[in-house]
């Protein structure tokens, strides 16, 4: 099955990557991530995943850089499920587009790797999406390849970031580190 994988970062592409290889699927990836903020972080982010991808062999597509889209889709509703989920819907509904208009038979997302994502939510945001589209959602709980991937991103250098991305996530993480 020729597959779409929404790629948030690199570390994340790791596992997902390799197990979806594994089980015989053709994956290529798109890196739609609008919410990720400042741009320098968006360039980091967008580096290493290129990089990853030469180094693996897996092609990645990189649609243009649209911070508006996300911010539009978040507009007063910052509170973090709610802008989570819209964040996530966004870039599924992208990645299926992609999906649907470039011959793919499935779109899944790196998203699902993580344990500080929700998982039943991604899954049906997913299968919304799919519905809609009209292209399949790939459903795979990768979340026991995280400390894998990480730990293998750290080894061979490739850019691990602090955050989820998006601005609201970063005002997060920093009010945390002050009340330390």
């Amino acid at each position: 099955m020729k597959v779409l994988i929404h790629t948030c970062c690199a570390p994340c592409l790791i596992y997902p990557l390799k197990k979806l290889q594994k089980d015989g699927h053709k994956v290529k990836g798109i890196f739609y991530n609008p919410n990720i903020h400042p741009f320098a972080e968006y360039l980091k982010r967008r580096q290493a995943v290129e990089n990853y991808g030469k180094a693996s062999g897996c092609e990645i597509f990189f649609p243009e850089y649209l911070p508006e889209e996300f911010f539009r889709e978040t507009n007063y509703k910052e509170q973090a499920l709610g802008r989570c989920c819209l964040c996530w819907a966004l870039r599924l509904r992208a990645t299926a587009s992609f999906a649907k208009g470039h011959g793919f038979d499935a779109f899944t997302t790196t998203l699902l790797v993580s344990p500080y994502q929700d998982q039943d939510m991604l899954k049906k945001i997913g299968e919304g999406v799919a519905a809609i589209s009209q292209i399949d959602f790939l459903y795979q709980d990768f979340r026991e390849g995280f400390k894998f991937a990480h730990e293998k991103a750290r080894e061979k250098g490739i850019y691990c970031q602090n955050y989820c991305g998006c601005i609201y996530s970063e005002i997060e993480r920093c009010k945390k580190s002050r009340k330390r």
